[in-house]
């Protein structure tokens, strides 16, 4: 399959380039300084001259409390950026993916998962701007596919999840969220499945995230110390609230997905599977 990927400098981007490769697709692979996915008429110019039959798209600003601080360039990214894609993707001739966040629910469905019977809520700008990428998407692509993740974790990635094993193997004291919970997703699983459903081009949004009842960031971490193998590792718990962040986050955003099994998807492993195969990359 002729594949094309924004995003590819970062970790899911990066992860499905590879995974593509390894597959034996015809993949063009754009970071932010290749392709500015604000400008359309750039993105409209790559796309007619490649022709790829799949685009996908894992650029974004996930800087939450950046965009907290400036919706306007929140917006500009997260939903003018994806609608200009997927408008250049439609005159391609290309089916679009896209990924979307856990962050458009509020997080207040206490003790259960969000799926896509759920009304996305946002209580932040970052989630606002992605769920309304993921509108914009669909009315400029009827061939658009929005993919809902969260919690990601894998090579490259330098988020808390991410860096959770190497922290402990050094024997750093970790600090970790008791009172937030969400569904752990190992990047080179999304990747897989990202590439699964650009070629299924079976339009609709989907939740994807490892398998498993979820877990806090406290619960994580101390997963990801015992996949280490590493003991008497100091994991102070800490309360959402106390870390006064400029955004909101959501307290629970662990997801489920109603589709996936639907359209012959199995679901993803474990996320402990997942962990104790990063960690063992990690050594």
């Amino acid at each position: 399959m002729k594949v094309l990927i924004t995003g590819a400098g970062g970790m899911v981007g990066g992860a499905l380039a590879g995974h593509c490769r390894n597959l034996g697709d015809d993949v063009q692979a754009f970071d932010r300084e290749g392709l500015d996915i604000t400008d359309e008429r750039a993105a409209r110019e790559a796309f007619g001259r490649l022709k790829p039959e799949a685009v996908i798209n894992c650029a974004a600003w996930t800087d939450v409390d950046g965009c907290e601080l400036d919706p306007q360039r929140a917006f500009l990214v997260n939903s003018q950026g994806v609608e200009a894609l997927a408008t250049a993707a439609r005159l391609a001739g290309a089916s679009f993916v896209t990924v979307s966040t856990d962050y458009v629910f509020d997080g207040l469905k206490a003790d259960w998962f969000y799926t896509q019977r759920d009304d996305p809520h946002p209580a932040s700008a970052y989630g606002a701007a992605k769920l309304e990428g993921e509108r914009r998407a669909q009315m400029a692509s009827a061939r658009t596919s929005v993919v809902r993740t969260g919690w990601v974790f894998g090579p490259g990635g330098r988020n808390f999840l991410a860096t959770a094993v190497e922290r402990a193997r050094r024997g750093a004291r970790l600090k970790a969220i008791s009172d937030s919970w969400g569904t752990p997703t190992y990047a080179p699983d999304l990747a897989a499945r990202l590439r699964e459903l650009a070629e299924l081009d079976l339009p609709g949004v989907y939740h994807v995230v490892n398998s498993g009842e979820g877990t806090s960031y406290e619960g994580f971490a101390r997963a990801a110390a015992e996949a280490a193998g590493v003991g008497g590792v100091e994991i102070e718990p800490v309360l959402m609230d106390s870390l006064k962040r400029p955004a909101p986050r959501p307290r629970n955003s662990r997801l489920r997905c109603l589709l996936s099994e639907a359209v012959g998807l199995r679901p993803l492993r474990d996320w402990r599977e997942a962990l104790a195969e990063f960690a063992g990359m990690s050594k």
